[in-house]
């Protein structure tokens, strides 16, 4: 025959581990009604009906049935413009767009060439480019021949 007093303590013992392991589980700020360690103290010297009021009235609310579980069922935040799939944070370009910025482009570049002050500092400015990369160059030839000479006097020490 079925010993339903045996089955019934062994409920009331998974019953009782659980509320405590949930107790000791769930975090001090989400304790209702009690501190933490009164609520574990209560569990510990009044197990079945502890585990019980800790059930009813000390876990916290909407809380999951795994021991410790404070996800309340997937919280919701508000969606902001940015958070929609119909926002793209870059523009969509259609071929006509594409074509419309392709004649503006063209139109800047032809108002760019009209003006000869302009071309003329560009100009000046890539011959100063040009001429401190080439003295930049000159300096570290001129190093890396002094490193030869320095490593040819040491091997010739040797």
């Amino acid at each position: 025959m079925i010993d339903f007093e045996g089955i019934a303590a062994v409920l009331l013992l998974l019953f009782w581990v659980w509320a405590l392991l949930d107790c000791i589980a769930t975090d001090s700020s989400m304790c209702r009604n009690l501190p933490k360690p009164m609520w574990i103290v209560l569990i510990l010297i009044l197990p079945d009906i502890g585990a019980l009021v800790w059930l009813l009235l000390g876990r916290p609310e909407k809380a999951h049935w795994r021991p410790g579980s404070t996800d309340y069922a997937s919280p919701r935040r508000p969606l902001g413009l940015e958070d929609s799939p119909r926002y793209s944070s870059t523009p969509v370009i259609t071929d006509r767009r594409s074509e419309e910025l392709d004649r503006e482009l063209e139109q800047w570049e032809r108002q760019q060439g009209g003006h000869p002050e302009l071309d003329e500092m560009q100009k000046q400015l890539d011959q100063r480019e040009a001429e401190l990369r080439r003295r930049e160059l000159e300096l570290r030839q001129r190093e890396l021949d002094q490193r030869e000479l320095e490593q040819r006097e040491r091997e010739l020490d040797e």
